[in-house]
């Protein structure tokens, strides 16, 4: 149950329509009890077993005056009317008692509905600014499959499992605590006795769901896998095909998959077991009272009589379904605890790039940009050791080494993807952990090797998190980007969908549009990580051209494998396993012939 009280902290701001939802619950239970009511008097004064009273009681504001009333008015219209025309009346009343009963708990559900869905809406928007905010080593280390599992299916499963279950809190312990109120004013013993039995079904219902959250917790692990491997296929389709591996990936999946299967099945065989369980439980503890009752009634001297026996049963065969649907609730509830474990999972999560309260807001860039004495470590490793660097206003420097020296860590950590671990960068003498991340990150221009676009129109993606920007501002952006000509070319010109990560545009145009993005923010620090390093030799022409422009009059960080492309930077920084080796411009470099000489070579060799 304290998965069911994490989510419905969610209601919170829904009290006013939890409030409602209580209040028709009530009224329904109490037009219920009415009805049954009605019979007791009537019964007894059929069968002859109280006689009619003839002396008007007096009229007060107390149970026994309205009960003594409602005796002596019911015994009056007994005679007037006689006992056929009796049981017409009480019969009207009786279907009256009951829509409004019906009526109030529709009302009751109406109300339920907003509470219910809003839970799940603000629970899948909490999810959702919560992956956007942890830092991106977290996805380094899950699978995103699993993480779109959490978002679907998890909260999908919160849905149907324990929001459906709301149902229960709200109204069935109302209605189960009404009944059996009445109850004990029926028969005080018989109801102590009744509440001996219910705790034994309790017991063994209770068994069954632990075995069941367990189950649940499995599943949900396994449709994580199944969302991965699914997600991992349609990016890697191309590789599949080229190395005729359909047949390894398929039966790879399909294995997945029963595995799956075979959880799912043992899953819902043990839910399924609840309602004829609690079902079969009922009818002992029916049979029980069945017994017992009968026994009391006819039992000389006792205060239970055949009408009020027969009213109780009724009653008590009220009680029975709230206390199944109780039943049934508690095994969604448990079926949906795992759910909401790997939910709170990602909610718990520990944001590493935190604001401070007091953050400094920084609008602009007038000084310099300087790592000073950096270290850096994704688990144990070190990528970085010891960086020194100042990089003026207005410089270029590029960053160069072997693969896995630290370069795209070291701009990483520019806009607080990550955090240094030692040491600090200071934008104008300001440590940037002091600043308003988005004024931080609005600082920058970002371009990388691998293209991030949406699917969604050019318009869009140039535009992308930015408002109130015409079209005029968007074209300009995408002339300086070397990128209008080609879009006017596009069946939409820039409305034309370039469909899911741009693929409807070859390399080099992405690029472009992810340089336009970058001109069209306008940034004075600029980062260009490898931009241009995976494309043919007319497109990084296209995109050299573009990025020459983007850098004009700007402060611009430079990660490149072809050295041929950073040539010009004022300065470049030879990065090796973490450490600056080397630092100076490319004619400096190459007459000291170190680490940029031989890497120089190498490409000149190729």
């Amino acid at each position: 149950m304290k998965s069911f009280f994490k989510i419905l902290r969610y209601a919170g701001p829904y009290w006013v329509y939890a409030l409602l939802n209580v209040v028709f619950n009530i009224l329904s239970v109490l037009f219920s009890l009415v009805s049954f009511a009605l019979f007791i008097p009537v019964l007894q004064m059929l069968f002859h077993q109280m006689p009619i009273p003839h002396t008007v009681p007096p009229m007060r504001m107390e149970i026994n005056a309205i009960r003594d009333n409602f005796y002596y008015y019911t015994g009056q219209m007994l005679e007037k009317y006689g006992n056929e025309k009796m049981l017409v009346y009480i019969g009207l009343v009786i279907i009256i008692l009951y829509f409004l009963k019906n009526l109030f708990r529709y009302l009751a559900m109406y109300f339920l509905a907003v509470v219910r869905n809003g839970v799940v809406k603000d629970l899948r928007n909490d999810l959702y600014l919560k992956i956007l905010i942890l830092p991106l080593s977290y996805f380094n280390e899950k699978r995103k499959g699993d993480i779109i599992a959490r978002m679907t299916t998890d909260v999908q499963e919160v849905e149907w499992s324990i929001m459906s279950s709301l149902e229960m809190a709200f109204r069935d312990p109302i209605t189960m605590i009404t009944y059996l109120v009445t109850l004990f004013v029926i028969s005080p013993s018989l109801t102590v006795f009744v509440l001996v039995l219910l705790p034994i079904s309790g017991f063994i219902i209770g068994r069954i769901g632990k075995s069941l959250k367990r189950t649940s917790d499995k599943g949900q692990y396994k449709m994580g896998i199944l969302l991965s491997m699914i997600e991992e296929t349609i990016s890697g389709l191309r590789i599949i095909k080229a190395f005729n591996a359909i047949g390894f990936a398929d039966n790879r999946f399909r294995k997945t998959n029963e595995e799956y299967n075979r959880l799912m099945i043992k899953l819902y065989r043990k839910r399924d077991l609840a309602s004829p369980l609690s079902e079969f439980l009922s009818a002992c503890v029916v049979t029980i009272v069945l017994w017992y009752g009968g026994k009391l009634v006819f039992t000389p001297g006792n205060f239970l009589d055949a009408a009020s026996f027969l009213v109780y049963l009724g009653i008590f065969s009220q009680l029975m379904p709230p206390a199944k649907a109780i039943t049934q609730a508690f095994y969604n509830i448990q079926k949906g605890a795992a759910s909401v474990d790997r939910i709170e999972q990602v909610l718990g999560e520990p944001e590493v790039i935190e604001e401070k309260p007091d953050a400094i807001e920084k609008k602009d860039f007038h000084g310099e940009i300087e790592y000073r004495n950096v270290n850096f470590s994704y688990i144990d490793d070190p990528v970085l050791k010891s960086i020194n660097l100042v990089i003026p206003k207005g410089r270029t420097i590029a960053i160069v080494g072997p693969s896995g020296g630290g370069k795209s860590t070291m701009v990483d950590l520019l806009p607080r993807f990550y955090d240094c671990i030692g040491g600090g960068i200071f934008i104008d003498g300001i440590d940037i952990r002091d600043l308003v991340i988005r004024d931080l990150r609005g600082l920058m221009g970002i371009v990388s090797q691998e293209t991030i676009l949406f699917n969604d129109t050019v318009l869009s993606n140039i535009a992308f998190g930015m408002e109130n920007i015409s079209e005029e501002e968007v074209i300009a952006a995408a002339k300086v980007a070397n990128a209008h000509e080609f879009i006017e070319k596009m069946p939409m010109g820039y409305n034309t969908n370039i469909g899911d990560r741009g693929t409807k545009l070859s390399g080099g145009q992405r690029q472009r549009l992810s340089i336009a993005r970058a001109v069209l923010r306008n940034p004075p620090i600029l980062i260009l990580d490898e931009a241009t390093s995976a494309l043919d030799t007319e497109s990084e022409r296209l995109v050299q051209q573009a990025l020459e422009n983007l850098m004009r009059n700007r402060t611009s960080v430079v990660i490149a494998h072809r050295l041929s492309t950073i040539q010009f930077a004022d300065e470049i920084i030879v990065l090796q396993s973490g450490s600056l080796v080397e630092r100076g411009t490319h004619s400096f470099l190459l007459e000291k012939n170190g680490v940029y000489r031989k890497l120089y070579e190498l490409q000149l060799f190729v």
